[in-house]
């Protein structure tokens, strides 16, 4: 085993102008309200990672235009297609209409486990809420279902970026699957 160095690794990366041609994960991501700039630059490193399809910044989720943003995310923000839309009922609606699942990565009377998601659930938009607040009901109102990651410990969650790398990364796992 020889770790591979950086170099080797990126001769089998996409650039950024052929990632026009590289196929995306059907999946939309919306981060609603996130507070963090440097949450926000690490969902968008995973989501460039996991090969999203698009992440849509809602409520007071910083943009990629902020330092604290560029400095986690990488050079992300320029490989992952985002856009800033202040209200999130507004994607939903729009992705709706395109037959795109709704799921919430929070913890509903009725969530699955993450790692309960099948194929057919694709294309889907993952909602992910606010660091203390999480998703809120009217959004969850709006949502076809919804996910969670099961603790077992003393806390009830995971740091948002870290929730959605996980969630994310197994979504990948799910669409890869034969």
């Amino acid at each position: 085993m020889k770790k591979l160095s950086h170099e080797e690794i990126s001769r089998n990366r996409a650039s950024i102008d052929k990632l026009d041609n590289v196929k995306k994960m059907p999946v939309y991501v919306i981060l609603n309200s996130i507070r963090s700039s440097y949450n926000v630059g690490s969902i968008l490193r995973t989501s460039d990672g996991a090969m999203i399809e698009k992440l849509y910044l809602c409520g007071y989720t910083p943009t990629p235009e902020k330092k604290e943003v560029i400095k986690t995310a990488l050079g992300s923000q320029n490989s992952v297609k985002w856009e800033y839309v202040k209200d999130p009922k507004e994607v939903i609606t729009r992705l709706k209409n395109q037959g795109i699942k709704i799921c919430a990565l929070e913890l509903t009377d009725s969530s699955i486990s993450y790692c309960n998601v099948r194929k057919s659930d694709f294309p889907l938009c993952l909602i992910v809420g606010n660091e203390i607040s999480g998703v809120s009901q009217e959004l969850i109102d709006l949502c076809d279902f919804s996910i969670e990651i099961p603790q077992f410990g003393i806390k009830q969650s995971l740091n948002v970026a870290v929730a959605y790398g996980i969630a994310v990364f197994d979504l990948r796992r799910v669409f890869e699957t034969k």
